[in-house]
């Protein structure tokens, strides 16, 4: 049944991307998709008539979802019927289909972007970051084979294309030095040699209570710059997603100043380095939705960021951190790094899951005292010790893989669990 429905969608979004020809902007890596299509979505919004992926719909699924405009039907067989009529209906009609198509192209194992390029023509590929440990290594038998699969991505564009690639990831920047399609190519990041830099970044905070917090740094292009400031967004991540957003606005005709200023209102989504309001006087960064070793350590930075006393009172650094999965051969290696980070970061260590107690005994092992440190099985129970635990003008960051479901932790500590449901991932 699912390979039915696969193939008939996928030759409706063919006929669809054929009927109206949209630019298109894909999206891939292991860290910072999301954010990153968010981002460009931002950007691009007031000045074309664009679409994105909504929810997690990155696969051989949900991208021709996406491209045909329609909801999944689940397991109703009417309701998918209903969908096809939709689909048709767009390719008979003359619709106002989208100028632009953001698509966000998972990878979660061998031959899912090969699949998804055979019908969809991507004229702008961006590759986030992929990290030291990718996750989905479960499913390939190396390391590189991951990296071939998502830089299929870039490799597949035309010399009238565009790669933006993060120059301060490795294997992407490796990526960029293979390339021989011809197409243009915009690296972003910190690093000198990029040609989109990320400068004077920092986090800010007036009035932690009043919501008056965030990022700021500058982008530098071809010797033009232009002040950016996130208001309400923590982490250098964000500053890599918006940064690549420039990229592509810049490919668009965008000045770097309308960059800037729609970038104004970009704001992270539910589960993604979120901040909400914990009971006692605590605050929550909510990053629950996914994990990685990369996003795990770039999760502990912002910890790190954070000064010792906000509004006059102390701030105790606790982080909540769950099991991190597909990682294959990697796994206790990749959450022992994470354990050593979090031991030179943080004040008061919670781990839930048999995987995660790798992150607990690294961080024993690192001089953290034994007292500090709290192993649990399921987020109820680490919830219960964190509820005991928490002071006033406490940061709190939660995070794991989906599966894990840590949404579970933070709804049980924030301040007003009346709003999970707006708040929190579903």
């Amino acid at each position: 049944m699912r390979r039915i429905l696969q193939y008939i969608l996928k030759i409706l979004a063919k006929i669809v991307l054929w009927k109206y020809q949209p630019e298109i902007v894909g999206v891939t890596g292991s860290v910072g998709k999301t954010g990153t299509k968010e981002a460009i979505y931002q950007v691009l919004k007031k000045e074309f008539k664009i679409r994105r992926n909504m929810r997690n719909y990155n696969n051989e699924i949900g991208v021709p979802l996406t491209i045909l405009g329609l909801e999944t039907a689940g397991r109703s067989i009417m309701a998918w019927l209903k969908n096809f009529l939709k689909a048709i209906s767009i390719i008979l009609t003359d619709k106002d289909y989208p100028e632009i198509l953001i698509l966000e192209m998972g990878v979660d194992k061998p031959g899912d972007m090969k699949y998804l390029l055979d019908f969809i023509p991507v004229k702008i590929g961006v590759i986030t970051a992929i990290g030291q440990f990718p996750v989905h290594l479960e499913f390939f038998p190396e390391k590189d084979k991951l990296i071939q699969e998502k830089a299929l991505l870039v490799k597949s564009l035309t010399k009238k294309g565009l790669a933006v690639l993060n120059y301060d990831d490795l294997s992407v920047r490796e990526i960029g030095d293979q390339l021989s399609s011809g197409a243009p190519v915009i690296y972003y990041g910190m690093g000198q040699a990029a040609d989109l830099k990320i400068l004077s970044y920092e986090l800010f905070i007036k009035d932690f209570k009043k919501d008056d917090f965030g990022i700021s740094f500058k982008l530098e292009y071809q010797g033009s710059f232009v002040p950016v400031r996130l208001d309400k967004v923590l982490g250098r991540q964000q500053a890599y997603a918006t940064a690549a957003a420039a990229a592509v606005g810049l490919h668009f005709g965008l000045n770097l100043v309308k960059i800037s200023t729609a970038l104004r209102k970009y704001r992270s989504l539910a589960g993604r380095t979120k901040i909400i309001k914990g009971i006692k006087g605590s605050w929550l960064i909510d990053d629950s939705y996914n994990s990685s070793p990369t996003a795990a350590l770039a999760a502990l930075e912002i910890l790190e960021e954070f000064p010792s006393e906000i509004d006059g009172q102390r701030t105790k650094k606790i982080a909540v951190l769950g099991d991190m999965l597909e990682l294959g051969p990697d796994t206790e290696a990749a959450h022992r790094q994470v354990g050593q980070r979090a031991a030179d970061t943080i004040d008061l260590l919670l781990t839930i899951g048999s995987r995660a107690r790798f992150i607990a005994d690294q961080a024993r092992q690192q001089g953290m005292a034994k007292e500090k440190i709290f192993e649990f099985s399921q987020p109820a129970e680490a919830a219960l010790a964190l509820q005991e635990r928490l002071a006033a003008g406490d940061i709190v960051l939660i995070k794991a893989s989906r599966a894990i479901h840590l949404e579970e932790v933070v709804k049980e500590v924030m301040a007003y669990p009346e709003k999970a449901d707006k708040l929190l991932v579903k």
